[in-house]
């Protein structure tokens, strides 16, 4: 088997025979931390940017989605007012025309009833007046010609 070993890590080389200059490792390893540490803030307020600019067009495209909808409900609204304007007057002038077919209805009944009645007069009247009389008719027409007889 073999030993588990990381691949980057290498450990510093100390040489031989001279002082170790632990302050020039430190000032080196401070230095190394704090490139690093730039390159994270950048990438950091990179993508910051980057995510600034999508939310801000994000807002935008929501806003522009807010006046469309707006604006088809505002559409909507009026084609539905429009629709109930004619269905009103539809149904009004239905109720017109109804009222009106009622009045006629009506007067050709009346009409019809007033014939009917000024008919059966009329009919009385040509049965009074035509040729065959009967004999009651006859008397009353001869006692309605003399008053003078009846006075007596």
């Amino acid at each position: 088997m073999k030993p588990f070993m990381l691949p980057n890590l290498v450990p510093p080389k100390i040489p031989d025979g001279e002082r170790v200059d632990f302050d020039d490792i430190h000032r080196k390893r401070m230095e190394k931390d704090l490139n690093e540490l730039q390159t994270l803030i950048e990438a950091h307020f990179e993508s910051r940017k980057k995510e600034e600019e999508e939310l801000i067009s994000l807002k935008e495209r929501i806003e522009k989605r807010r006046s469309e909808r707006a604006e088809q409900q505002r559409i909507r609204n009026e084609r539905e007012r429009e629709r109930q304007k004619r269905l009103e007057e539809e149904r009004a002038r239905k109720e017109e025309e109804e009222a009106k077919k009622r009045a006629e209805d009506d007067a050709k009944k009346k009409k019809t009833l007033t014939s009917l009645h000024f008919g059966g007069y009329m009919q009385k009247i040509e049965r009074r007046s035509g040729k065959k009389q009967t004999e009651r008719e006859k008397k009353k027409k001869i006692l309605d010609q003399c008053p003078e007889e009846q006075s007596q």
